[in-house]
C-alpha cells in the first residue's frame, strides 16, 4: 500500500500521481492521511485503484471518478463525487451539499445525510445514502438511481426527467412534475442490487420503499404549465 501524507506532500502532487496511473499499474492501493479538508483530492483518477482517505475532505473529493474506488474515512464537503463517470465512492461520515452531481455512473454511497441538492441533475449514477436528504435533492435528475434510507426534504425530484428515486422514510414535499409511482416487482430487484452494494444485504426491505418518478407533463411547453416552468 501508498501511503501520503498531506501535511509533508502537496495535494497538486498527490493528483498529478494518481492522473499518471495507468489502467495495468501495479500500485493498485493508495491511503492518503491528513487531508484536513483541502478540496479536490483524488479527482479525474482514471485507473482501477483503491483509495482510502482518513479525515475530513472539503469540495470535489473523487470528482469526475472512473474506474476507481475511493473510500473517505469521514466527511465530505459539497460536490463528493460529482460528474462521477464510474467505479465506486464510500462516504463513512455525512455528504454535504450536491454530493453526486452530474454523475454519469458509478455508485456513490453515504453512510450518514446528504445535505441539499443531492444527485441534481444525475445522468446515470446510483445512489445510497443511508440516512436523509436535504431539499431539491434529484432536480433535474435524467438517468440513474437515488435511494435514501431516512426522509427528504422539500421539493425532491423538482423537474426531474427518467431518474427513479426511492424513499424509506417521510418526503417533506415534492418538486414540480415529480409524483409516487408504484413500486413493482422489476424496482424491488434493482433496489435489492443497490441495497446489496452498500452493505445492506438482508438487512433492508425493499417493499418499504416508495417510488417517485417523473409525471412527464414539462418535457414540452405547454401554456397551461407556465408557472411550473
Amino acid at each position: 500500500m501508498r501511503t501520503v501524507d498531506l501535511s509533508q506532500t502537496s495535494l497538486r502532487e498527490l493528483n498529478a500521481e494518481l492522473h499518471r496511473l495507468q489502467r495495468t499499474t501495479n500500485e493498485t492501493h493508495w491511503r492518503i492521511v491528513n487531508p484536513r479538508g483541502q478540496h479536490a483530492i483524488g479527482v479525474g483518477i482514471d485507473a482501477p485503484i483503491v483509495v482510502e482517505i482518513e479525515g475530513h475532505v472539503g469540495y470535489y473529493c473523487a470528482g469526475m471518478n472512473k474506474e476507481a474506488t475511493i473510500v473517505l474515512n469521514g466527511n465530505a464537503g459539497p460536490g463528493v463525487a460529482e460528474n462521477m463517470m464510474s467505479g465506486r465512492v464510500h462516504v463513512k461520515g455525512d455528504a454535504s451539499q450536491g454530493a453526486g452531481a452530474t454523475g454519469c455512473g458509478g455508485l456513490l454511497i453515504v453512510d450518514g445525510n446528504a445535505s441539499a441538492r443531492c444527485g441534481i441533475s444525475m445522468k446515470g449514477i446510483d445512489i445510497v445514502v443511508k440516512g436523509s436528504v436535504g431539499h431539491l435533492s434529484a432536480f433535474m435528475a435524467q438517468a440513474g438511481n437515488l435511494v435514501v434510507l431516512g426522509d427528504a426534504g422539500d421539493a425532491l425530484g423538482d423537474s426531474i426527467y427518467e431518474a427513479c428515486l426511492f424513499v424509506q422514510g417521510n418526503v417533506a414535499s415534492l418538486g414540480a412534475d415529480c409524483v409516487e409511482k408504484p413500486l413493482e416487482g422489476r424496482h424491488k430487484i434493482d433496489l435489492a442490487r443497490l441495497l446489496e452494494a452498500a452493505g445492506l444485504n438482508g438487512t433492508v426491505d425493499p417493499a418499504s420503499f416508495r417510488r417517485y418518478g417523473s409525471a412527464r407533463k414539462l418535457y414540452h411547453f405547454h401554456i397551461d404549465n407556465l408557472g411550473s416552468y
